[in-house]
């Protein structure tokens, strides 16, 4: 690609929408890559009810939906392509994608995070058989079975309770005897008559069986984490039961494209308050970024500053 665009963000979660918008609201020619859908891990949340000033009853798709929107209005550019390596140093940084090649003067990196795995044995045969990691995507495939949901935070917890909806009965497993999610969620969490608790349990291994061919997961063995007793889950006997595993247990940072070039830490890349990486004229904003609190409105917020910081970088130069 010829042109040579003022700013190039890389992700477009809520950190690279806001920053998209703030650098077309400035003026600068800006391109926003993106290798799936808009809005990152917000996408695949049902409700949201911590960002301020939000419409009730608002989605995490219609949020992202009004954001793609509004950086769309002040000429944001778009691109549909997976990044494979990058050059970051120097005045013109260059992004190598599937597609093509990108440059610009300036680079933000809004990549954010992935789902950590269970951590089970056989995890990976059946994932999308079984296992799901979204709760918006696959509910309906567990529509009157049981359904099975790791982790103990605040996604967790509100997940389980929109799985509800869907299944005939919904059990957090979680390692500890407390949750870790907001007191106001667990209020909810605790009135919901279709929701029960594992506590100290882990899941240790899922299975399929002669069923269906060994094609499905027809069973969760978990362990008690203090007396190492294992206890086995099956799939009911009636051909419309279904079974599912979920889990949120928090996440991976996106950030293996940029190792040995950009200061992290345990994955995350290291930035000042004003988004700065330990090389000029690229930033970091949202989940990818090492921060205290990984939220909609604090992503949001990177984002903004990430763009104003670039806008200054390239006036000055």
């Amino acid at each position: 690609m010829s042109k040579i665009y003022d700013v190039i963000v890389l992700g477009a979660g809520p950190a690279g929408l806001a920053a998209g918008l703030y650098a077309g609201r400035s003026r600068l020619s800006t391109l926003i890559i993106e290798k799936a859908q808009d809005g990152g891990q917000i996408a695949i949340t049902n409700e949201i009810e911590n960002y301020p000033g939000q419409v009730e009853g608002d989605s995490g798709p219609s949020l992202i939906a009004r954001m793609t929107k509004q950086a769309e209005h002040f000429g944001v550019e778009r691109a549909s392509d997976l990044i494979k390596s990058v050059k970051l140093e120097g005045d013109v940084k260059t992004l190598v994608g599937a597609k093509g090649e990108y440059q610009a003067r300036a680079v933000i990196i809004a990549t954010g995070a992935f789902p950590k795995p269970i951590g089970c044995k056989n995890e990976g045969e059946f994932v999308g058989k079984g296992i799901s990691f979204c709760a918006t995507c696959d509910a309906s495939f567990f529509e009157g079975g049981d359904v099975y949901v790791v982790g103990g935070g605040d996604s967790a917890v509100e997940e389980a309770m929109y799985l509800t909806k869907f299944a005939k009965h919904v059990t957090i497993i979680h390692r500890r005897n407390e949750l870790r999610a907001a007191k106001s969620i667990q209020e909810k969490a605790f009135k919901n008559e279709k929701l029960s608790f594992m506590w100290d349990t882990v899941v240790d291994e899922v299975k399929g069986g002669d069923a269906f061919g060994g094609e499905i997961m027809e069973h969760i063995i978990v362990k008690n984490v203090k007396t190492g007793e294992l206890t086995q889950i099956d799939l009911g006997d009636d051909d419309e039961d279904t079974l599912g595993l979920f889990g949120f247990i928090g996440y991976n940072p996106n950030s293996s494209l940029f190792e040995g070039m950009l200061d992290m830490e345990n994955g995350y890349i290291k930035t000042d308050e004003n988004m700065h990486t330990n090389i000029e004229g690229v930033y970091a904003a949202g989940d990818i970024r090492v921060k205290s609190l990984r939220q909609v409105v604090t992503a949001a917020a990177d984002g903004a500053i990430a763009a104003m910081q670039a806008e200054h970088y390239l006036s000055n130069k």
